[in-house]
């Protein structure tokens, strides 16, 4: 084939002027868009010694697409406005609040967290808390079975088992007597068990829907995008949450197979209309319904003295919101933070937030159960506890049955409750609903909670950690590379 001499020529220039382009377009993009300068230097150096592969590994794994995917897939997901409650609370209670208890160092937090959610804090609730399914389930079904306007129910898992059957039955029975309903589970939460619960609720003429349909495999457990809130509102008036799903695991008392701990928090009171707020606004994004009127969002009067706000977390509007809340309740503890997460990632900020707290003296304890249900996670969480227990945090490993537990305590008057993981999953990318509550009451009880946890458990050493073999350290140090990815 004859090729003329003038291509032969040109090629050569053409060639160097495409790898030249792609090289320095590839740079421009890693400076504007990493913020991290170690990350930044490291593709830099990566993109210009080895260009060709350098700029193939950075489009591919070096770009932020969950983050990019989330703003494109959600860029329609309407805000649902939380009606008007006469029991906002005025930054004059805050203050007496505060200072009435030594706690001034929560102002800062109160400010910080109203800045980041755009939420007032509600007063008037009562928050009690459940232990396990053996307590919630029992409590949740009696609501149902009262219920005579509305159920909403959002789960990231709602296994079609023993318990699952149950609330089926409850839910079916009340749609009889003519209460609304609606029902949203993950897509992939729902997969957990085959058929989908989703399935029977639709044939019992149930109103259910699935967040972001997949036909992906059901049981890979590191999909991105999900919704992972545990929410349930009867009659607009009696809220549920927490980190409990719904599957027979839950209840200790029936010796299931795979046993799990968890606490979950029935919610009375004005903060109600969050817990519904935030889940009609991921029913109005699934079904394009828009939940409206009095049947789902009543006049809600006083029920206790516990003060809280609801916050939304997720890949969209509200991106980043909880992990920030978190860092600023770091910041501002004076005495202790207490904290259980069944998965324990923090990214480098969260870790330098808690070395910095220690450091001032801030006594914290960490919870973390002995052994995971997802062996790499645990191993990544291991190689990160060497730098902590350095500077004087103590983690104490609980025996199983595997907790799942997501809960955190500051300063015995702070408390965070909800559905999210200490990793970059639940702080990043999946959707979470958390509450924050000042309430002596609940921060006493989830302190009695605690100690029982800790009581139980092994407190893991310096010593322990370092006398690991060579191979297990690799192995975790390893795996922790991942840990964006876990």
């Amino acid at each position: 084939m004859y090729i003329p001499a003038f291509s032969q020529k040109i090629w050569p220039y053409l060639i160097t002027a495409v790898h030249f382009s792609a090289t320095l377009g590839t740079a421009i993009h890693i400076l504007y868009k990493k913020r991290d300068t170690r990350a930044a230097a490291g593709w830099l150096g990566l993109v210009w010694f080895a260009p060709v592969l350098g700029v193939c590994l950075y489009w591919l794994f070096g770009v932020n697409r969950i983050k990019r995917r989330a703003k494109v897939r959600f860029a329609d997901k309407q805000a649902v406005a939380l009606p008007k409650q006469s029991d906002v609370v005025s930054p004059s209670f805050i203050e007496n609040m505060c200072s009435g208890r030594g706690k001034n160092n929560l102002l800062k937090l109160i400010q910080m967290t109203e800045k980041l959610t755009r939420q007032p804090l509600m007063r008037g609730n009562m928050i009690t808390p459940l232990l396990n399914g053996d307590q919630a389930y029992p409590r949740m079904l009696a609501v149902i079975e009262k219920a005579q306007y509305t159920i909403a129910l959002c789960s990231y898992i709602f296994d079609n088992d023993s318990w699952g059957s149950r609330f089926r039955a409850a839910l079916r029975d009340a749609r009889q007597r003519g209460v609304e309903i609606k029902v949203l589970v993950d897509s992939v939460g729902a997969r957990y068990s085959f058929p989908p619960i989703t399935w029977r609720l639709r044939r019992e003429g149930i109103e259910a829907a699935e967040f972001m349909r997949t036909i992906l495999p059901w049981s890979f457990q590191y999909f991105n995008l999900r919704n992972h809130r545990k929410i349930m509102v009867i009659d607009g008036r009696i809220g549920f949450t927490g980190g409990m799903n719904i599957r027979e695991g839950n209840c200790l008392g029936d010796n299931p197979r795979h046993p799990i701990q968890d606490v979950h928090f029935l919610i009375e009171g004005p903060v109600t209309a969050e817990l519904q707020r935030a889940f009609a606004e991921d029913w109005t994004f699934t079904t394009g319904q828009v939940l409206e009127g009095d049947k789902w969002y009543p006049h809600l009067v006083t029920q206790g003295d516990g003060v809280a706000r609801g916050i939304s977390d997720g890949p969209d509007e509200d991106f980043d919101k909880l992990r920030k809340v978190i860092m600023a309740a770091m910041a501002t503890a004076q005495e202790s933070i207490s904290i259980v997460t069944p998965y324990f990632l923090p990214d480098a900020q969260l870790i330098s937030a808690l070395l910095i707290a220690a450091l001032r003296g801030v006594a914290i304890e960490i919870i973390l159960p002995a052994t995971s249900n997802l062996r790499m996670v645990k191993w990544a969480s291991d190689a990160g506890l060497e730098e902590l227990l350095q500077e004087g945090c103590r983690v104490y490993l609980s025996p199983p049955p595997f907790d799942h537990s997501k809960l955190m305590l500051v300063d015995h008057l702070w408390v965070l409750l909800g559905s999210a993981n200490w990793d970059a999953r639940s702080l990043a990318l999946n959707f979470e609903f958390n509450m924050e509550c000042y309430d002596v009451q609940l921060a006493a009880t989830m302190g009695e909670i605690l100690q029982e946890k800790k009581s139980s458990a092994r407190e893991l050493t310096l010593t322990e950690l370092r006398s690991q073999s060579l191979i297990l350290k690799l192995r975790n140090r390893f795996f922790r590379l991942f840990s964006p990815y876990l």
